[in-house]
């Protein structure tokens, strides 16, 4: 619990940090006169206000939906490989986004959730079909390989856009929080808290079921309906995240691992660990995308790949006997 507080502690500094520098540097005591009312300066109200503070809670919402989301699938799947956005949920969710954007660009924003679910649900299903079992390297691989080819229908889509829209949804498309405002927030925050309040309500369950098939069903578990509710939340976790975000990968598979490593493999932990640490990578990866680079901002999406895909290998290598 120690360990937590101080993560989540952590957390809250790196977020006062982030709100602090920018192309607009401020000071610890202006933020926190911001942040308590106190503030007089109308300039600073408005960049940390209406820019930059919407955009920190959106990276650590989805940073730790995404990494909860990570922690749940590797835990039901018994596969330390496994991460909604490497089997295709995120581009699942993304195709029908951007289906919706170029397709009835007027549409309602409250749809994008929802669509988002729809098309990373049935990627989903679709890559379970296919492999027949979740647990092994097979699970993964196919779902490498939906991912791909759903990667080609969007390129698809962006041949036959206009220039303008191409440039919008290609930044998005990167994993990209520069547009980041409070409708974003609004319209993840409620899918994100079922997600969560899933994943939590069968904690007990989960740890249950990892003592084995024959021990859990024993104790009274109905592995296929928990099995099935915890897959579920990650992928409404991470559709919700991929449709106001865009592709932000890996965070699914770095956060569990490194949770793991500090709090076990114990779920109400684990799940705790997961969401503070994939917190922290996206508002890392944020930040330094729109500061170290300025004034070109680099998309989360690209900084969390040049991290996710080494450790994506160093995994794969670990199992290469498996292959």
């Amino acid at each position: 619990m120690a360990v937590l507080l101080a993560m989540a502690a952590i957390v809250f500094a790196g977020a006062i940090a982030a709100s602090m520098i920018g192309s607009v540097t401020t000071s610890v005591t202006a933020a926190f006169a911001w942040l308590i009312g106190t503030g007089e300066d109308e300039l600073l109200a408005f960049i940390i206000g209406q820019l930059r503070l919407a955009r920190i809670l959106l990276a650590l919402l989805c940073g730790a939906a995404l990494g909860a989301a990570g922690a749940a699938m590797q835990s039901a799947t018994r596969n330390g490989l496994a991460d909604p956005g490497l089997i295709g949920v995120k581009e699942g969710t993304v195709i029908t986004v951007v289906a919706m954007l170029l397709l009835f660009p007027q549409a309602p924003a409250f749809w994008r959730p929802l669509l988002g679910l729809v098309g990373g649900g049935a990627v989903a299903i679709t890559v379970i079909g296919i492999a027949r079992s979740v647990s092994g390297l097979r699970f993964v691989l196919i779902g490498i390989g939906v991912s791909w080819l759903l990667s080609s229908v969007i390129a698809l889509f962006m041949t036959m856009a206009a220039i303008s829209e191409v440039q919008t949804a290609m930044i998005w498309l990167g994993g990209s929080l520069h547009a980041a405002s409070w409708l974003d927030l609004k319209l993840a925050l409620p899918w994100t808290l079922a997600g969560f309040a899933i994943l939590f309500a069968t904690t007990r369950s989960a740890d249950t079921a990892m003592l084995g098939d024959m021990a859990a069903v024993g104790l009274g578990i109905r592995l296929r309906q928990l099995n099935a509710a915890r897959l579920f939340s990650s992928v409404l976790l991470t559709s919700a995240c991929a449709s106001v975000v865009g592709g932000l990968g890996f965070v699914g598979l770095i956060a569990p691992h490194l949770a793991r490593l500090c709090f076990g493999s114990s779920q109400m932990p684990l799940l705790f660990g997961s969401a503070v640490f994939g917190s922290l990578l996206v508002l890392a990866a944020d930040t330094i995308g729109r500061t170290v680079f300025a004034p070109i901002q680099i998309p989360a999406g690209i900084l969390m790949a040049i991290l996710g895909l080494p450790f994506f290998v160093g995994l794969m290598w670990q199992r290469r006997d498996a292959l």
